[in-house]
């Protein structure tokens, strides 16, 4: 039997560091890595449950992996697989069902692997949740998602991530360093710093989320640090500070703002109000002007009436932001959201929806426009198309040069000339 093994991964930038260190165990088997769409022996699909939609295209790569092969044997795994086994059980052909707490597991299922007759259950009940699974993705040559912290102690009102994942808990500084080593010495120049509450890093180890950026801003060849999504209350101004005084924290900030309805927020049980999350906003103004923010919505939550996104409208336009990623509410059961009233219907979702949006493009545009001139560092890609290589600057703008071999990840100074099309922006290498 040929050794053939496929990975099809939904949802997070945390969800593509794992697959892409259980990837690693198939390859320390001898299995060869194949595209999803080609023909394997083996498919371990990583699923995501944030809303029914993801739990849709979850059952949907189980399928395509299926016609793909009838034969194979198929793994799910990931949010989906821990929340509802049940639902994947019931599409036939699944082999191992592997909750999220259970990962690692995967490296001795392979030892021993074969065909199911029936699937397999490997899970954790949420409570038990306590190891922490170290991962790092090393599908790009030039950058590394690096996750650092795993689970949640808020349990908002509409969120399933706590049942999904667990308590909070991350590995400890002195190991964190290590794997940074491991990734800089392998020529990647930055990391962007993963978890599900990375704010909340520390709490399992007596540490906290400040000291562990200090240790990383030291770790010799690693370039540039970027931080995913942070919670508004853990953003410390000690944070923000560091990031605006040493060159290896990228200017880029991603803070869930989720309602811009002060009675919303109490409602759904975030730790923070409006007022809290516009002194961030102004902070990092402050200190940092050009900086990328950019910050999340979700529409149409439960209890969400036309004044209350009224309110959120209001308190987003007043805001220095770069880009608003923005969710329409879907339920999730066991969640107290679910009960909240009125409920909305699906084409107001889409109506607001629509809202955001085009409030989004326009504050993306002006960011866009105010960074004309403006003088930045460029890691260049390995991506290449037309002819042309790209590259993220600090502060998160994606730009496009005629394509230089030499310039596959490299770090140049640039300046920023104009725009290519709504999404990619043109430089001058200085």
């Amino acid at each position: 039997m040929e050794n053939k093994v496929a990975f099809y991964t939904l949802g997070c930038k945390l969800n593509f560091a794992e697959t892409s260190t259980i990837s690693h165990y198939f390859e320390n088997e001898g299995y060869n890595i194949v595209a999803f769409n080609d023909f394997a022996n083996i498919y371990v699909i990583n699923t995501c449950s944030v809303t029914a939609n993801a739990n849709k295209k979850s059952r949907n790569a189980i399928s395509r992996a299926k016609s793909k092969n009838p034969d194979a044997i198929i793994i799910a795994t990931g949010c989906y697989a821990q929340l509802k086994p049940e639902d994947l059980i019931a599409v036939k052909g699944v082999d191992y069902i592997v909750g999220a707490n259970d990962k690692d597991k995967i490296a001795e299922i392979i030892k021993n692997i074969e065909k199911k007759e029936n699937s397999l259950l490997i899970s954790t009940d949420h409570k038990d949740m306590t190891r922490f699974f170290p991962s790092v993705s090393y599908g790009e040559r030039t950058r590394s998602f690096f996750k650092i912290q795993d689970g949640c102690d808020y349990f908002c009102a509409y969120c399933t991530i706590p049942y999904a994942r667990g308590r909070s808990r991350n590995e400890s500084i002195a190991n964190s360093i290590i794997r940074a080593k491991d990734i800089a010495a392998k020529g990647i120049k930055e990391i962007i710093l993963t978890g599900v509450n990375i704010g909340d890093f520390g709490k399992s180890t007596k540490e906290s989320f400040y000291e562990l950026l200090l240790a990383l801003t030291n770790v010799e060849g690693l370039e540039r640090i970027r931080l995913s999504s942070i919670e508004p209350n853990l953003l410390t101004d000690e944070i923000i500070e560091f990031v605006a005084q040493n060159k290896k924290l990228m200017p880029h900030f991603h803070i869930p703002l989720q309602s811009g309805s002060d009675v919303m927020l109490k409602m759904i049980r975030r730790k923070y109000d409006t007022n809290l999350f516009r002194n961030k906003i102004e902070k990092i103004r402050t200190v940092l002007p050009n900086a990328f923010i950019g910050i999340d919505l979700i529409v149409g939550l439960n209890g969400e009436t036309d004044a209350l996104f009224e309110d959120t409208v209001t308190f987003v336009k007043s805001l220095n932001v770069s880009f608003i990623h923005h969710f329409q509410y879907s339920e999730r059961e066991g969640t107290p959201a679910v009960s909240f009233t009125p409920k909305t219907s699906s084409q107001t979702k889409h109506k607001r929806a629509e809202i955001i949006t085009n409030i989004s493009n326009l504050k993306h545009k002006q960011f866009q426009e105010k960074q004309i001139g403006t003088k930045h560092v460029v890691l260049f890609e390995s991506s290449i198309k037309d002819n042309t290589i790209f590259g993220f600057t600090d502060n998160y703008i994606k730009v496009a040069t005629k394509y230089d071999k030499q310039l596959i990840n490299s770090i140049k100074k640039v300046e920023i000339t104009g725009f290519i099309d709504t999404d990619v922006m043109s430089i001058k290498i200085i």
